[in-house]
């Protein structure tokens, strides 16, 4: 079913509780792929009702990014729900989500700000104020929807980390399901943004889960000094790409490491044909 406007949701929502079912939330901004078929799945296995979201979010890009080629493709995401048993997709207007006629900035709008210390790295350093953004979608999505369950990809790593936070903080009562990346059989992580790239692009983008691997291989060979293991990233680069940053940090509180360990998590973030990409991996698998 799909549902463009709030109170609409709401009203299924009201009667999914009162028959007291468990409800779960995959919020996605669409261009579905198998990423989020692998959430949705989770989500009905876990879960009486899910709903999906599937909204452009434009308070999360900046004034250089992509939002108005962000690829929108509401049909075939609605077919790939309808498909996997999706009870609900939720596909609200900008305006619907914040308001008739508003002026879409912190000057008027109630933003939901997270920890300078959690934002001001890894993505968050050169796209200032997308946390903002993403959490105060997130947190209105959880109001609208009231899920027991929200499902998130490991892919955005320092997006599931900030909103954990956010709903520790604000003792928001919803239990966080984060997921496994999904990649192509060749390792690259799939993400809506590969629609950009050529197949020679998706050939030298693999340079991000080669070097994340590398690292890993590294590590469990007893190399710990973080420089070093990042260091290592060199040899796989060409002037094809742009490095953005390669990071290894806590894999919970996203504390830079000197010495890896167990508990440590390396990103990367680079752009191939002007595409940015993003990749991470966990040095030590639970």
């Amino acid at each position: 079913m799909l549902l463009h406007k709030i109170d609409e949701v709401r009203e299924s929502i009201i009667k999914w509780k009162k028959e007291g079912l468990t409800v779960g939330l995959v919020p996605t901004m669409g261009a579905l792929h198998n990423g989020h078929l692998s959430l949705i799945k989770k989500a009905k296995e876990t879960c009486d009702k899910v709903v999906v979201s599937d909204f452009v979010n434009p308070i999360q890009f900046g004034p250089s990014e992509d939002f108005d080629k962000y690829p929108r493709t509401l049909d075939a995401d609605m077919e790939l729900c309808n498909e996997t048993g999706v009870d609900i997709v939720f596909a609200p207007s900008a305006n619907e989500m914040y308001g008739e006629g508003q002026r879409l900035s912190n000057d008027t709008l109630t933003y939901v700000c997270p920890p300078f210390f959690y934002v001001n790295k890894l993505c968050g350093k050169s796209r200032v104020g997308h946390f903002d953004g993403v959490c105060t979608v997130v947190l209105k999505l959880f109001n609208i929807v009231q899920p027991d369950f929200a499902f998130f990809g490991q892919k955005d790593a320092q997006q599931v980390i900030v909103i954990k936070k956010m709903v520790k903080d604000l003792n928001v009562p919803i239990k966080i399901v984060q997921c496994p990346i999904v990649r192509e059989e060749s390792g690259l992580a799939l993400s809506s943004r590969n629609k950009y790239l050529s197949e020679a692009g998706k050939q030298d983008a693999l340079v991000l889960s080669k070097i994340l691997n590398n690292i890993k291989v590294c590590y469990n060979r007893g190399i710990t000094d973080t420089d070093a293991l990042k260091e290592t990233a060199y040899g796989f680069l060409t002037d094809k790409h742009e490095m953005e940053y390669l990071e290894i940090v806590d894999k919970e509180t996203l504390e830079d490491k000197k010495q890896a360990d167990d508990n440590s998590i390396a990103l990367i973030a680079c752009r191939v044909e002007n595409v940015r990409l993003i990749d991470n991996i966990y040095l030590k698998e639970d």
